[in-house]
């Protein structure tokens, strides 16, 4: 009798963890989730950011909290969202380069971009678009013009990045090693710094984000010169792409943006949170702001086993690129 009142109480010791643990993911959400970014405020991440927490807070009834980490191209708020715990209150607004290009471009990482995450939902492919001061450098009407003013000065010609290894940066990495020029790479801490570089004349030229750029080609105050995509912008239907302004078959830069969690996530609360995202991405009015708003592909990727996927094969795919430029990040 006595064994089998110890072995019920031992058995009911191991189930009780197990039954909070149903119980926790039952009650998902209850308080604010924090949805957190690498990248600074304007930039094409902190705006899709936004835009998405504003009605996935009101889907899942409680705050979605943007919390910006900048830094290390993405990899200080990644560290974080690696080592938080996985209940559900803790989210990453990544992005290939986060999760893709770092995983080659750093000689180390405090985490493993596949194996300290769960990934949630894809959110749509991100093309960058080539982007030269329309006040400062006139002479750039096309990118035949510089593309020859880089191959007749070796070395003179300069482009801005939104950090070491961001999609900016490789864009620019692969557009020169593709064209067999000599330009040098002029990093900055985000958007905004590389941005303000462009039109203040102190680099030639920045392969912007296309959310960002259509803003400022809109103003006037940048000309757009080509998109990274294979095929053009419905936003901005005048741009050629790299292939077709540049002589460049078959390039391609474009990126995606997506959400992750810290690794062990439940399942239920990963299928729940794809499920809201995925609602409000395919709306309509979103699916407009994507496409006309931010010069952003609305995502084919169905699943998160799917994403990640994705994300494995572009792991790969960016290694190649990065070997190829010789791009290396301590």
């Amino acid at each position: 009798m006595r064994r089998h009142l110890l072995l019920g109480l031992a058995l009911a010791g191991l189930l009780a963890p197990l039954t909070a643990s149903r119980a926790q993911e039952a009650n998902w959400p209850n308080r604010p989730i924090t949805l957190m970014g690498g990248f600074p405020n304007g930039s094409g991440v902190d705006i899709y950011q936004r835009k998405l927490a504003e009605p996935l807070s009101r889907a899942l009834g409680v705050t979605v909290v943007v919390d910006n980490r900048t830094g290390a191209g993405g990899n200080i708020a990644s560290d974080l969202v690696a080592k938080a715990r996985p209940d559900g209150y803790t989210f990453l607004f990544g992005t290939a380069g986060t999760h893709a290009i770092n995983a080659t471009l750093y000689s180390s990482l405090p985490f493993d971009v596949v194996k300290d995450f769960t990934p949630i939902t894809h959110l749509g492919d991100v093309p960058n678009v080539l982007t030269v001061s329309a006040e400062r450098r006139p002479q750039f009407a096309t990118c035949q013009d510089l593309i020859a003013a880089a191959k007749a000065k070796p070395g003179a010609l300069n482009y801005a990045s939104t950090g070491n290894g961001a999609s900016t940066h490789l864009a620019g990495a692969q557009f020169a090693q593709v064209a067999g020029l000599e330009v040098v790479h002029v990093p900055f801490r985000g958007q905004p710094g590389a941005q303000t570089a462009l039109l203040a004349g102190d680099v030639d030229f920045f392969f912007n984000q296309s959310g960002p750029a259509i803003g400022y080609i809109g103003q006037g105050q940048v000309k757009g010169l080509a998109v990274s995509s294979r095929k053009r912008l419905p936003a901005l239907p005048e741009v050629p792409t790299v292939e077709e302004a540049c002589g460049l078959a078959g390039f391609d830069s474009s990126t995606w943006y997506g959400i992750f969690a810290p690794a062990g996530l439940p399942q239920p609360i990963q299928a729940r949170m794809d499920e809201e995202i995925r609602k409000i991405i395919n709306t309509p009015d979103f699916k407009d702001w994507l496409i006309q708003s931010q010069g952003i592909t609305p995502s084919t990727v169905a699943t998160p086993a799917e994403f990640r996927a994705v994300q494995e094969r572009d792991i790969g795919r960016w290694a190649e690129v990065i070997r190829r430029s010789g791009a290396r990040v301590e």
